[in-house]
């Protein structure tokens, strides 16, 4: 979240800048700025009350060596009014805390000075567009009609198991899924990440801490009898090993990678666009994780886009890559980046990857700080994730635009993971 010194200091600044996130805080960072004045002034109040108290019972401790017993108990007197007063003070200190932290939780993050105004996805900025479009053959079909062809995907046990948006993988089908998964992993490791497993449910601080709560609590898959949340993305788990953390300056940069599950409910999803594979309710992806020191975490972003690129081009899929525009950012980003990789039977862009800077919103949550020798205090880190890759959709249009008449072609870079060239 957003510092409370940051509103103060940057108010109108604040506001300006969420606009570009179509969000009016002018009445939200008013609220904060008048609670803190209150929390400010209870907390005087508070510390001249405990300093009263602190007097008076040493106070009476010297009247009673001094067998003063009289003035000592009509001291006491005075101190349980003031325990009172502490109570009432002490409530109202922590009411306020509680509400101006609810109230810090609504503002989404400033997005970067680079992130172009607009409402939707389709103000994004193209930032280019790569590869060759694949010309299919005459009978090609899309992947759910190739998933039933080839045995490889089935949609409908998956339903009768569970439900829509939870599809069994069969065969060569969960062959390339394992592959893709192997595949995506050892190449995050050779560019310096260190793979994690993490837990598949999450506590209630952890969704809290990346910012999935409260934001998109209506998404997530809750188990209610524990308090717990199905996670929607690894970046949760794997962001939240550093809750709590103070980081030396010389631990940057801090690189993780982690393949998981993800579940998602993905209320209002309907037509054809969550057709096949296009829109899951779980779903195998395989994300990248950085901690970085705030003077670099922009250089990071950068390379950690290039890397996603690299992904792509040895999959051989013709992609572009998306500057989202301000009402398309999250509400936790500060800059997104997202790649989509085209689905050359269903004709149409399919989102895979986002990369994106958080900056210090996240570690703002999770109290992620760093120290470096020369700091007389520990400052907030930089947080940065993106997907290396989701799975459903590059699979989509993997399976789609290798189609021949032979059957489908695994890229070379995945031959040595399936062992096999053709799915047929």
């Amino acid at each position: 979240m957003l510092s409370l010194k940051y509103l103060q200091e940057n108010k109108d600044e604040a506001i300006k800048a969420l606009k570009i996130k179509n969000f009016d805080a002018t009445e939200i960072i008013g609220k904060i700025i008048v609670l803190d004045e209150k929390r400010k002034e209870s907390q005087v109040k508070l510390d001249a009350t405990l300093a009263e108290m602190n007097g008076l019972s040493k106070e009476i401790g010297m009247l009673f060596k001094s067998g003063k017993a009289d003035e000592a108990n009509a001291a006491k007197e005075k101190t349980g009014e003031l325990k009172d007063s502490i109570a009432e003070l002490t409530a109202i200190q922590n009411s306020t805390i509680q509400e101006l932290n609810d109230l810090l939780l609504q503002i989404p993050n400033t997005p970067h000075s680079s992130v172009p105004a607009g409402k939707g996805e389709n103000e994004n900025v193209i930032e280019k567009t790569c590869g060759i479009i694949p010309k299919l053959h005459a009978e090609a079909i899309p992947h759910w009609e190739l998933a039933k062809k080839y045995n490889i995907i089935d949609f409908e046990l998956g339903n009768k198991i569970t439900g829509a948006g939870f599809p069994l993988y069969r065969g060569k089908g969960a062959i390339l899924q394992r592959a893709l998964i192997n595949f995506f992993l050892d190449e995050n490791r050779k560019a310096g990440y260190e793979e994690v497993i993490p837990p598949l449910v999450v506590n209630e601080a952890s969704g809290y801490g990346t910012g999935q709560l409260p934001d998109k609590e209506g998404q997530m898959y809750h188990v209610t009898e524990d308090n717990l949340y199905l996670i929607p993305t690894a970046e949760v788990p794997v962001t939240n090993i550093y809750r709590d953390v103070i980081l030396k300056e010389e631990d940057f940069p801090v690189k993780n990678t982690a393949y998981s599950a993800c579940f998602r409910r993905e209320a209002g999803s309907y037509g054809k666009d969550v057709r096949g594979l296009n829109r899951l309710h779980q779903f195998d992806k395989v994300e990248i994780v950085q901690l970085q020191h705030p003077d670099k975490s922009y250089e990071a972003l950068e390379g950690m886009v290039a890397h996603v690129e690299g992904l792509i081009l040895k999959l051989e899929l013709p992609y572009r890559l998306l500057r989202l525009c301000g009402g398309d950012t999250s509400f936790t980003a500060a800059l997104t980046f997202d790649f989509e990789v085209f689905s050359a039977a269903q004709e149409k862009w399919l989102e895979v990857s986002s990369v994106s800077n958080f900056e210090a919103y996240q570690s703002n949550r999770l109290k992620l700080r760093y120290k470096g020798k020369d700091m007389k205090k520990p400052e907030l880190a930089h947080t940065l994730n993106g997907s290396a890759l989701a799975l459903p959709r590059i699979v989509a249009a993997l399976l789609e635009n290798n189609q021949t008449p032979e059957g489908i072609r695994i890229p070379e870079a995945l031959v040595p993971y399936t062992g096999f060239e053709l799915i047929d």
